[in-house]
């Protein structure tokens, strides 16, 4: 049985003072529904994720005491792809018809503060500073720089992209494109990651409605098909965020896990998408993520950035939207945006941001602690 997206619904990113957390949730929902032309009540279903905004089921206070089930996920930065997952789970299994997926988050300013201790990690892992995930991505960036030849230039190149990216997404956060040269001479946060090369913890929430696939028409003119959607935790011997250790032989992490299921359940291939939106908490990931998903042989980033293949306009059109780094991040919302985004995408809406050629195929790849991948492909 397919799944398909009827729905969605965006709160913009960034911050609004004026509206809780649980509000741009509420609003993300009522959009959602709006566009597939349905009423809260019509849901026999919800699934949802929240890292500092209360329990995404109090969206029920907001929208109407109806009755249904309402679960709460949470899964680090891969929460919005959890839920999304869960949901698909609960149609494909046939269980429900119909169901709302919705995540948002209203954190505070500053980087975030995590334990240790709650990850199960000792305290050695905060003494040798790799609980500051600037850090860690700092040092895991350098080693395959050193190992690929990436060059710091292609670093900012990536930010460049999205911020003009961003300066098109009327949802976006950052909406001011920002030169190359500016973003390699800013502040230096953690080498070689400069200031413009981080994203930040913000504000937002995303809503997306999902019913079963022979019904989808009953919604909606252009539905879009959820062809796969994984998610595959770390293998021991990789060398991801809050790793209770480290291996002395490296193994792929859980996003090549992650990537291979999901073409393999879509039954299509890298060279197959059209457009793409890969995990980028900083500028390193990107590049790193680009190879992991399946898309190039590692090192193949420096000419693919370089020549601008990863543009709008170009081959391989990657974080249309801005990515993390000009929307920011909320964690229960962050994964839901990838995929509004790229329904947007293949509904041709997109507008100023929209890809060229009339998209048929979708990628989202999001991943979080500890060591997390979710994927997902979307189909016309």
């Amino acid at each position: 049985m397919d799944v398909a997206i009827v729905g969605i619904g965006i709160h913009p990113f960034g911050r609004t003072p004026a509206r809780s957390g649980l509000q741009q949730g509420a609003f993300a929902a009522r959009e959602a529904l709006k566009d597939a032309g349905v009423e809260w009540r019509d849901m026999q279903f919800a699934f949802g994720g929240s890292a500092s905004s209360g329990n995404a089921d109090a969206l029920g206070n907001e929208l109407g005491l109806t009755g249904i089930p309402f679960i709460n996920v949470a899964n680090g930065c891969a929460t919005g792809g959890s839920s999304l997952i869960s949901a698909y789970n609960a149609i494909k299994s046939g269980e429900h018809d119909i169901g709302l997926v919705a995540g948002f988050d209203k954190h505070d300013r500053g980087a975030f503060d995590a334990d240790p201790a709650s990850l199960g990690i000792g305290r050695w892992y905060g003494e040798v500073g790799m609980m500051m995930t600037t850090q860690f991505f700092a040092m895991k960036i350098q080693k395959y720089m050193d190992d690929y030849g990436i060059s710091k230039d292609t670093l900012a190149k990536v930010s460049e992209k999205a911020f003009i990216n961003g300066s098109l997404n009327p949802n976006a956060w950052r909406r001011q494109p920002i030169e190359v040269e500016e973003i390699a001479n800013s502040m230096m946060i953690n080498d070689p990651l400069t200031k413009y090369m981080f994203c930040s913890p913000a504000e937002g929430g995303v809503a997306l409605i999902l019913c079963r696939g022979d019904k989808a028409r009953q919604y909606v003119d252009k539905p879009i098909y959820l062809k796969s959607a994984v998610l595959k935790s770390r293998r021991y011997g990789s060398f991801e965020v809050f790793a209770p250790s480290q291996a002395l032989e490296q193994v792929d992490g859980p996003t090549v896990d992650a990537a291979k299921a999901a073409f393999e359940m879509a039954g299509v291939g890298p060279g197959d998408m059209d457009v793409l939106q890969l995990q980028d908490t900083e500028s390193g990931a990107e590049v790193m993520h680009m190879a992991e998903n399946g898309f190039c042989e590692h090192g193949e980033q420096e000419h693919l950035i370089q020549s601008k293949a990863t543009y709008i306009d170009g081959s391989m059109p990657i974080n249309t939207d801005g990515g993390c780094l000009a929307n920011g991040e909320p964690i229960g919302a962050s994964g839901l945006r990838q995929v509004y985004e790229n329904v947007l995408q293949l509904r041709g809406d997109a507008g100023e941001h929209q890809v060229p050629g009339d998209p048929k195929l979708g990628y989202t790849h999001v991943y979080g602690a500890p060591g997390i991948s979710a994927v997902t492909i979307l189909q016309r």
